[in-house]
Formats: structure tokens, C-alpha cells, sequence
């Protein structure tokens, strides 16, 4: 319970500062499904995902998330994780960004990754990103997943 207090502080803290700063954005829900891979380990994955993201100015914006992704695996929890992510606007449709945050459940430990995301009409758009996560006591996992989305 302590640690997904401090994943909602931290959450907050992220929607917060952008908020005082930038009176424009842009909210999203996507489904997402990909591969979770190390350890000797090859599991298929698929999950949701909420955000919003900031405009701060014409080329940059920054971005918070939450998310919950199943390892489609007998006995695994679905896992849930709080972050954010910034980056830079390409053309008039794509976002190119890194991301950061926490993961909680079955796995506590912090994630760094980096994905690129793009509209394919003015509300519909695609995303494919990489998330390398940091395991104390188990080794580290690297997750790829696709995904598709609605923003709004």
C-alpha cells in the first residue's frame, strides 16, 4: 500500500506542475499488447492505458499515465504502474518521447522505455514503445508492445 501511495503522489505531482504552466492537452485511452522478454523468459502481454498529455508550446509536451497490463501467463496479476513522459512533436501528427514511472503488483520496481506515437485520422493513432524494467531481486525485463488509441 506504501508504494502505490508514493506511485499517486508521484502521479499527481506529474499532472500538477504542467497544469499551472499549460492551458492546453490532450487526453487518451489506448489497448496495447506486446512481449515481456528475459530471465530466459518469453511472455505475451496485453493491457490499458489512460493519460493525459500537456502542450508545452508548439513542439514539446509532457504527459502522464496510467496503466494496467496482464502477462498472459497462468497465476500472473495484472500489474499496474504510474508515470509520465516527455518529448517532442514530429510533424503535425507524431510524438516521439520518453517515459518513466513505477510498477506495482506481482512487480515493484521502476521502469525507463521510450516510444514514438502517431495519428492515423484527427482522433484514431497507433504507438509502439520499449520499456526496460529494473527488478531488485528477479533480473530485468524488457517489454515491446503495439497499441492502438482514441484521443480526445
Amino acid at each position: 500500500m506504501k508504494k502505490f501511495a508514493v506511485a499517486a503522489a508521484l502521479l499527481t505531482a506529474i499532472v500538477a506542475t504542467p497544469a499551472l504552466a499549460a492551458p492546453a492537452g490532450e487526453g487518451r485511452v489506448e489497448v496495447r499488447g506486446g512481449l515481456i522478454t528475459g530471465n530466459g523468459q518469453d511472455e505475451g502481454t496485453l493491457g490499458v492505458a489512460a493519460g493525459y498529455d500537456f502542450d508545452l508550446g508548439s513542439s514539446t509536451f509532457v504527459g502522464a499515465e496510467i496503466a494496467g497490463d496482464k502477462v498472459l501467463v497462468d497465476g500472473a496479476n495484472v500489474q499496474f504502474s504510474a508515470g509520465g513522459r516527455l518529448g517532442a512533436k514530429v510533424g503535425s501528427a507524431g510524438k516521439a518521447y520518453v517515459t518513466g514511472g513505477y510498477t506495482f503488483g506481482d512487480v515493484d520496481d521502476p521502469y525507463v522505455g521510450a516510444g514514438y506515437q502517431h495519428k492515423l485520422g484527427q482522433n484514431i493513432y497507433a504507438k509502439g514503445e520499449y520499456r526496460h524494467q529494473f527488478i531488485n531481486n528477479f533480473g530485468d525485463f524488457d517489454t515491446f508492445v503495439a497499441g492502438v488509441g482514441f484521443a480526445f
